[in-house]
């Protein structure tokens, strides 16, 4: 009977990380096992992690600080649910931004950092099967442009947008039209490659309009509560 005990006291002494608790919880997100509205309720998680309610709320606030989840006041924590409007809104700030970003990046561009973009791009084909990873290489494609275009308040602006929109597509972007993300992101090279800015420009507005355009909403609403350990569980 003693050695139970033990062995569930060194158990729970040995659980997770706050950081390894957010990952976890992140991962789950990126894989859609929680929809975006599901309620994460502090003592569900502490049962499942076996650790206090204290490492979940430093758990939380690490994926508060990512925009993975919304701390709401008197409510609690639940999965960040961007809105139909907000996306499309932001989707239309990124093509006002990134038709001129097109331009001045085939006038500035230099061979070297055609070797980071098609680097990159490799990168991106490789980490396809990782919603998270895939959602943030196919973001940071678009502020490499800017890094090279040299001006901070438009890298700034894009940075913000950018990250905005890497939520979304993880929530709200297949498998399938990822790869086609990526995809346009080659086109795009080949054509700001040859010096055809307005090819560029061209293609870069057609790929964002492509990614809006692929986003799926469900209006159905979050996983009921009960569902939260089952969908960690998986």
């Amino acid at each position: 009977m003693q050695t139970s005990i033990v062995a569930i006291e060194e158990k729970q002494s040995s659980g997770e990380s706050s950081n390894d608790i957010a990952n976890h919880i992140a991962e789950a997100i990126a894989a859609r096992k929680l929809p975006p509205g599901t309620k994460l309720r502090e003592e569900a998680l502490s049962r499942l992690y076996s650790v206090s309610r204290t490492k979940i709320r430093a758990a939380l606030l690490i994926l508060s600080k990512d925009k993975l989840i919304q701390m709401v006041p008197d409510k609690g924590a639940f999965v960040s649910q961007p809105s139909e409007k907000e996306s499309r809104d932001i989707f239309a700030a990124r093509r006002i931004l990134e038709a001129a970003l097109a331009r001045e990046f085939v006038a500035k561009a230099k061979p070297a950092d055609y070797q980071v973009l098609e680097r990159h791009l490799k990168m991106e084909r490789e980490a396809l099967g990782d919603h998270k990873v895939r959602s943030q290489l196919l973001g940071d494609f678009h502020v490499l442009l800017a890094d090279v275009v040299g001006n901070q308040v438009l890298h700034e602006m894009l940075s913000e947008l950018v990250a905005r929109s890497s939520l979304i597509t993880m929530l709200y972007q297949s498998d399938r039209d990822a790869v086609c993300s990526s995809n346009e992101h080659e086109e795009f090279l080949v054509a700001a490659k040859s010096g055809d800015a307005d090819l560029a420009a061209q293609l870069m507005l057609e790929h964002l309009l492509h990614v809006e355009g692929a986003l799926r909403f469900d209006s159905s609403g979050a996983a009921p509560d009960k569902d939260l350990v089952a969908a960690l569980l998986k």
